[in-house]
């Protein structure tokens, strides 16, 4: 057989890449969808004017699409979750440039999945391979990849680039018939508390319901996101996000969108909007109007692990950061990223840091999997909960 041509292209859009295609490599996972980035770009919160210049790869054979890779030029670490913010003050203090810097990443998303978008091992590295030479030919200080699955981090590696972990917090569907199910597995102390903190929202007259993608209307995409600023807001932050962008995924991609909406004396005061595919749901976003204490935990917490169960799904992703996600039955999984520098000898530094950063996390998730809020196997039994 005749060997396949190949060739690697950079396009400067997604619009530019057909979506039929992009989406048959990305699968099924809704933060990869052309839907999804599209509306990241066009709204302009991935854009070239706020630091995510797209330099998307893809690999045709033979003229056919074969494989994609999201990749930007940054010019700036906002919006990654991964912090490196420590190696640009480094190339800064020694008179070097740290960006722009080129990164494969979902922008503003901590959540695995596949970052090179091929059903083939060769095809992956051909695309890693690829964003090597671009980094090169550009002379951008460093290429870096967020949140790959262990797979492909696996192939990262074996291309040249440096691993790095970190920690993050999911729930995992054991197959409870509800709520209460799930808290039957916890210990009495730790289900006291949580029965606590979710009576103080009933008891300021807080109630919830659940509105899936196509039901989500105009009015109520206004309000999350006057929710969703006013919480970055109180945090003295600016938001990454607008109201556009949640307009677009609303109106391209219902079917993968629940907001959950608190309500008090009929009207809302906030929303948590979550992302899913049916088998995994990603928690990204929340926003309150007022403060109640535990509202934050029920909106994004609890609320979130009953859809989960009244629906089958398998996993619930908490996001980035956040021990205290243990107490509520989220428990500490791994995360990879993979970061190539092409000054020799910060390359070798950061290395030699990351080596003794992964001993660290591996002690921190030993000692994290300690506290784990469930009941240990044991004959004894719980006290009962006071009312």
């Amino acid at each position: 057989m005749k060997p396949a041509e190949t060739l690697v292209e950079v396009r400067d859009s997604i619009a530019a890449i057909p979506a039929l295609e992009w989406n048959r490599l990305a699968g099924d996972d809704p933060l990869l969808r052309h839907e999804f980035l599209h509306a990241l770009h066009e709204t302009g919160c991935a854009s070239a004017d706020s630091g995510w210049t797209p330099n998307f790869l893809v690999l045709r054979e033979n003229g056919a699409f074969a494989g994609a890779m999201p990749l930007y030029l940054k010019s700036h670490s906002y919006g990654e979750y991964v912090f490196d913010w420590a190696w640009a003050d480094a190339y800064q203090r020694h008179g070097l440039e740290y960006y722009p810097k080129l990164l494969s990443a979902v922008p503003f998303t901590p959540v695995t999945g596949n970052r090179m978008l091929a059903d083939t091992l060769e095809r992956r590295q051909l695309l890693v391979d690829a964003a090597l030479q671009l980094a090169r030919e550009t002379r951008v200080s460093s290429l870096h990849c967020l949140y790959p699955t262990a797979e492909q981090a696996d192939v990262l590696q074996d291309r040249g680039l440096t691993l790095r972990h970190g920690v993050q917090f999911h729930w995992r569907n054991e197959g409870y018939a509800d709520f209460d199910a799930f808290l039957a597995t916890f210990n009495h102390d730790k289900r006291k508390k949580i029965k606590q903190e979710r009576r103080r929202v009933r008891d300021a007259g807080i109630v919830f319901e659940w509105f899936p993608g196509p039901a989500i209307t105009d009015a109520l995409w206004v309000f999350f996101n006057r929710c969703y600023r006013n919480t970055y807001r109180q945090h003295h932050s600016t938001p990454y996000l607008n109201l556009d962008f949640f307009r677009a995924i609303g109106s391209s991609m219902p079917e993968n969108l629940v907001l959950i909406v608190a309500l008090r004396e009929g009207q809302p005061i906030a929303a948590s909007l979550n992302i899913h595919n049916g088998t995994r749901l990603c928690g990204r976003y929340w926003g309150a109007l007022e403060h109640h204490p535990s509202l934050h935990f029920e909106a994004c917490y609890y609320q979130v692990i009953e859809f989960c169960i009244a629906n089958g799904i398998a996993t619930f992703e908490g996001g980035a950061q956040g021990e205290h996600k243990i107490a509520r039955g989220l428990l500490p999984v791994q995360t990879q990223s993979a970061h190539w520098l092409a000054h020799p000898r910060f390359a070798a530094a950061i290395e030699e840091f990351l080596q003794r950063e992964t001993r660290g996390v591996a002690v921190y998730l030993d000692e994290l999997n300690e506290r784990t809020p469930f009941k240990q196997t044991s004959t004894a039994q719980d006290p009962p909960d006071s009312p």
